[in-house]
């Protein structure tokens, strides 16, 4: 009887488990979208994975990797806070945001390119394998464009690896500055709400067909603390507002964020 009433609640935890991960897949149906999301408590260790295999398969790092930049860039006094000025040369781009001249924290909201290309020259290439290797992010191709590494295909990483990061982050394990973390902190949050503080960052690469958009970042609550990393293929630019879409309904279907 005590085997029987074991194995039955093994069947009632795995359908549970599907019921969980069928709402997270609906959402991806309901866009018309392939990808993958990982969410992850700091606390407990829980796990919610869409699509298990993708979420082990790596893309290119595109914008995300202005997080990690970004602490990279201050802890080696590139630049020394969120307020200190990036200055335009007056290249004209396509994003009208990026034609004038930055803040740290302007760069990190509107995506900026050349912002953070010239925050690399000024970290050196030959810094960032060491980075790279301390975290544990990612795959870095040698050798490598060391102002382009994160767009060009040279640097890849999966959802799980980008959790992986961000837990190191959220927990401070890297041996940074407590500045530096209070710096990324600042430039990263996104939303506050009465019991949620939303920190993220996206990301497009169109470097292959289909391209590839993200959406990372983690949700401090009451309670805890949730990373999360999402991937889509991306056709065209009408697709990116899923990538933040999909991860806040999911995020609202698991409690983790309130329902609109």
């Amino acid at each position: 009887m005590r085997d029987l009433a074991l194995f039955s609640m093994l069947i009632l935890f795995v359908g549970l488990a599907q019921a969980e991960d069928r709402a997270i897949a609906g959402l991806f149906e309901s866009a018309g979208v392939d990808g993958t999301l990982v969410i992850e408590s700091v606390d407990s260790g829980t796990r919610i994975v869409h699509q298990d295999s993708r979420a082990r398969q790596a893309f290119i790092a595109a914008s995300t990797f202005k997080v990690f930049n970004t602490l990279i860039a201050v802890e080696e006094g590139a630049i020394a806070s969120a307020t200190d000025p990036l200055r335009w040369d007056g290249t004209q781009y396509e994003l009208t945001d990026w034609n004038r001249d930055q803040t740290l924290e302007s760069a990190f909201k509107v995506s900026c390119v050349w912002c953070y290309q010239e925050l690399a020259r000024r970290v050196g290439a030959e810094k960032y394998p060491a980075y790279l290797r301390l975290a544990g992010y990612g795959q870095l191709r040698e050798p490598f464009d060391g102002s382009s590494f994160w767009l060009d295909g040279a640097l890849t990483i999966s959802a799980e690896q980008q959790v992986a990061f961000l837990k190191q982050v959220v927990e401070r394990r890297l041996p940074l500055r407590a500045s530096t973390y209070d710096t990324l902190e600042t430039i990263m949050l996104a939303d506050v709400g009465p019991n949620h503080r939303l920190y993220a960052k996206t990301g497009w690469s169109t470097r292959t067909t289909p391209g590839i958009g993200w959406y990372v970042g983690y949700v401090k609550g009451a309670d805890d603390t949730w990373l999360f990393a999402l991937n889509l293929d991306a056709q065209d630019a009408d697709d990116l507002p899923l990538r933040r879409r999909i991860t806040l309904d999911a995020l609202a279907i698991k409690g983790i964020l309130p329902e609109d």
